[in-house]
């Protein structure tokens, strides 16, 4: 077993929360500790955490907060024992119209689906339960999937006559190529954990006892890299997924965060062999 160092703000027992007035179309809550570790919880787990436009409205308006602060890290969980999230609300948006379809509910989940992929900060979802249809295209948003033993990974949506509808076939088909995307969408077919990561679409699985504590060593590593070359790496990465140059790109990043703070204390810190200490500077 990896020795671990414990992170302050790091919610070592995250199932055991004080209980929480919640209406029914369920709420987000956000925390962030002050060493910089955001924690944003989706809680609707008497409805498997289905997401409504309300919860959609509240994880865009927390995910606005996150991009301006001083968070290193997002941490995106779901609340409750028997679901990671099984997606979007069908008895929500079972009444509307095709135009309303169209407009407000494929639109908004796409918008803030795509919101949470341009964080600047790196997000890891923590996935222990089905993630299916518009669940499992939230953690398809995240830079990193960590699934504990009851993860299922699915996108059924054919099943009741559509499609996937928030990125699934985009961010899918990137992660594990279109043979296997197909299968997932067109069967119907949910996988396990294990299977998800020999596919690529988790970047680690682990049972239940030591889910957290990959969590916790997951979170530890990224804190220890500096800020804004992190944030600018994330970016040149989605960069080079839609084919721009690295060439170009890389020398003008390069430049960008050779002028930072940051750099001048890593290679003092890498000289002195000492360890670095970062000021997102």
């Amino acid at each position: 077993m990896k020795t671990t160092q414990s992170i302050p703000g790091f919610n070592q027992n995250p199932g055991e929360q004080a209980p929480r007035d919640n209406p029914p179309m369920g709420t987000v809550h956000l925390e962030i500790s002050a060493d910089g570790v955001a924690t944003l919880t989706l809680d609707r787990p008497q409805k498997l955490n289905a997401l409504s436009l309300e919860l959609l409205a509240q994880l865009e308006a927390s995910l606005k907060e996150i991009e301006e602060s001083d968070a290193r890290v997002l941490i995106l969980r779901t609340a409750g024992d028997r679901a990671f999230c099984v997606g979007a609300d069908i008895g929500q948006f079972s009444g509307f119209t095709p135009v309303q379809m169209w407009k407000t509910w494929i639109k908004e989940g796409h918008r803030i689906y795509r919101q949470l992929a341009n964080l600047s900060q790196p997000t890891i979802a923590v996935i222990d339960g089905p993630a299916l249809g518009g669940g499992l295209e939230l953690a398809l948003a995240c830079d990193f999937r960590v699934a504990g033993p009851s993860a299922r990974f699915g996108l059924p949506e054919v099943g009741i006559g559509t499609i996937p509808g928030w990125g699934g076939t985009e961010r899918l088909t990137k992660l594990v190529g279109e043979g296997r995307a197909k299968e997932l969408i067109l069967t119907g077919r949910q996988i396990p954990p294990d299977t998800a990561l020999a596919w690529g679409l988790v970047t680690e699985t682990a049972d239940a006892d030591s889910l957290e504590e990959s969590v916790r060593d997951l979170v530890s590593d990224l804190l220890k890299g500096a800020p804004i070359a992190q944030q600018t790496a994330k970016q040149l990465i989605h960069a080079a997924a839609q084919g721009a140059d690295s060439s170009l790109v890389e020398a003008i990043a390069s430049g960008f965060t050779t002028a930072t703070r940051d750099f001048r204390s890593g290679m003092t810190s890498f000289q002195e062999k000492k360890l670095a200490v970062f000021s997102g500077h």
